[in-house]
């Protein structure tokens, strides 16, 4: 039980540190109007505000000082633009998961206990200062017994307890926002960390990300444009990854000012031939196209490194990507709403006029424009607008879809200023059209909705049977879900219990007055008989609670 209560006491304690850094970067007028101003100790104000033009800037510099953790947290909320505004979204793309390195006593310890040999017997070379160094582990060169040079990635030691620690305490602030918050009552906090929670525990799986680098090298191995490091098995792990080493400079490390336009040119569209090529022919993509996971070697190649994050479009959503990109190119705005809703986009059904209206508005706006004159940034956040301001709500893969073409255009145009990602993307969806319109496609795919209708009118008498049974012995049931009778019942559950304790205040202050009256003998205070004293005040207290509870819930 003292356990317990130690660690609650410091879950709070750490609660109220983040809650004094909210107040730093200007966000205590958030934690007053919403009442969590308990967290923050009496008398401490904002040295500072964040308004509407900065407040994107200031939450990503909050973040940042509480540590990886949220760091990673404020990455993920970058992805969700269905509930966060785009100015923000843009801003928490900058957010780089950069710590400072671990002692190589702690590295050795962890290498040595997964890979059940000494540093010195696993490897004639190994580097004690890393070469990369994130939250959750850093990379170290070696070179293996065979002569073989390879970049290990170790985990750190106190990498999984610090997450779940900091899980809790994202799970405790999520329940205070959901419970006090009704400004965000269009989204679910606790949702949005089990999300978060659910990446960055597969994010601690190196075994994971070995298998995604498997099928990356797979995918790439006859491309001799692109290299994939392998992966040696021997020497990974589930907090141990080795793959071998890429000689070459980081994009991120590039000196671009003294390339040559021509050479400038030329890796940024291969950046982007090479995503498209994921996409459109692979239908799984690195999701994290950041400038220090991509390497620029000495032959000229592009390297891919960091696999944690990759998304995965099967060959379905490959078919409906293509039936919406044929709406859209034969302008049939009024097709677009449903072939999303097949993609698993999902809106209000009573804002589906007004979806339609802003899709016609943002399309007039770009139709007919030579793809050279569009900013592809531009025209991504147009769509963050959109998704935003209509509370849409998008499925996991075409969310991480959208970061990477997002991240990959913004690295291009800083690589070369004229970068255009759409020109590259042009030619691989018009082959997607004509490879999905080939006879022998279109035979497949009929033969496939054959059997699935088939399958449908094999089972229908079967299901007609079990509902007429479960009519005739009187066990037929019928559910209708509607989350809105929830919040009417806790309004209705609220309002009443006003009403009885305002009835008990005004039958108190009556019959108050009515001992006040007509009692003459007994005890008096101030003029005022005992018992008719004692109502009054108890009046007042109920009084008094009621209209803190109204003030409370900012709402009279």
């Amino acid at each position: 039980m003292a356990t317990r209560e130690a660690r609650s006491q410091r879950s709070l304690g750490r609660l109220t540190e983040i809650a004094q850094v909210a107040v730093r970067h200007g966000f205590g007028y958030f934690l007053r109007r919403h009442r969590l101003s308990d967290l923050v100790p009496w008398g401490e104000r904002d040295p500072i505000e964040a308004t509407a033009s900065n407040r994107g800037r200031r939450l990503r510099e909050m973040l940042d000082e509480l540590g990886p953790t949220f760091v990673k947290f404020g990455q993920l909320l970058s992805t969700r633009p269905d509930v966060v505004p785009p100015d923000i979204v843009v801003e928490l793309r900058g957010l780089q998961d950069d710590v400072k390195p671990v002692p190589f006593g702690q590295v050795r310890g962890v290498l040595e206990a997964e890979l059940a040999l000494r540093v010195e017997q696993a490897f004639l070379e190994f580097d004690e200062l890393p070469i990369a160094s994130a939250s959750i582990g850093q990379v170290h060169r070696a070179v293996l017994p065979d002569g073989r040079e390879v970049a290990v990635k170790v985990q750190r030691p106190a990498a999984p307890s610090q997450i779940e620690a900091d899980l809790g305490l994202l799970y405790q602030a999520a329940r205070l926002l959901k419970e006090r918050v009704r400004a965000l009552e269009f989204i679910d906090p606790q949702e949005l960390v089990d999300e978060f929670a659910r990446s960055i525990r597969l994010e601690l799986d190196y075994g994971h990300e070995a298998r995604n680098a498997e099928t990356f090298h797979r995918n790439f191995v006859r491309n001799e444009d692109v290299v994939v490091p392998r992966v040696i098995r021997q020497y990974s792990t589930g907090r141990v990854l080795t793959l071998e080493f890429l000689r070459g400079k980081k994009v991120s490390e590039l000196d671009v000012e003294t390339m040559r336009p021509d050479e400038r040119r030329a890796i940024a569209y291969r950046m982007a031939d090479t995503w498209m090529t994921m996409v459109f022919r692979h239908g799984f993509f690195h999701a994290d196209p950041h400038p220090a996971n991509i390497f620029v070697l000495e032959t000229g190649q592009l390297g891919l490194v960091d696999f944690g994050q990759a998304g995965k479009l099967t060959d379905e959503d490959m078919a409906r990507l293509t039936r919406l990109f044929v709406d859209a190119a034969t302008e049939n705005i009024d097709s677009i709403p449903r072939r999303l809703r097949e993609l698993g986009v999902r809106y209000a059904a009573d804002r589906e006029e007004e979806f339609r209206d802003e899709l016609r508005t943002l399309f007039d706006r770009y139709y007919g424009v030579r793809l050279s004159d569009i900013d592809p940034l531009q025209v991504i956040r147009e769509g963050f607008q959109l998704i935003y301001s209509l509370n849409l709500r998008l499925p996991s893969r075409f969310v991480m879809l959208d970061k990477a073409i997002a991240t990959l255009a913004s690295v291009g145009t800083e690589v070369y200023p004229d970068f255009n990602v759409f020109e590259v993307a042009k030619p691989y969806a018009r082959g997607l059209l004509a490879d999905r319109f080939q006879p022998r496609v279109i035979a497949q795919r009929a033969r496939i909705e054959a059997l699935a209708l088939g399958s449908v009118a094999r089972e229908l008498p079967y299901q007609a049977h079990d509902v007429l049974e479960a009519l005739r012995d009187g066990t037929f049931k019928m559910t209708i879900s509607s989350p809105g009778v929830d919040h009417i019942d806790q309004h209705l559950h609220q309002a009443s219990n006003r009403i009885a304790v305002a009835l008990i205040v005004a039958g108190g202050l009556i019959g108050s007055s009515v001992i006040g009256v007509f009692a003459k003998s007994g005890p008096h205070i101030i003029g005022l008989h005992l018992l008719s004293f004692v109502g009054f005040m108890l009046s007042a207290t109920f009084g008094l609670w009621l209209i803190w509870g109204i003030l409370r819930h900012s709402r009279l």
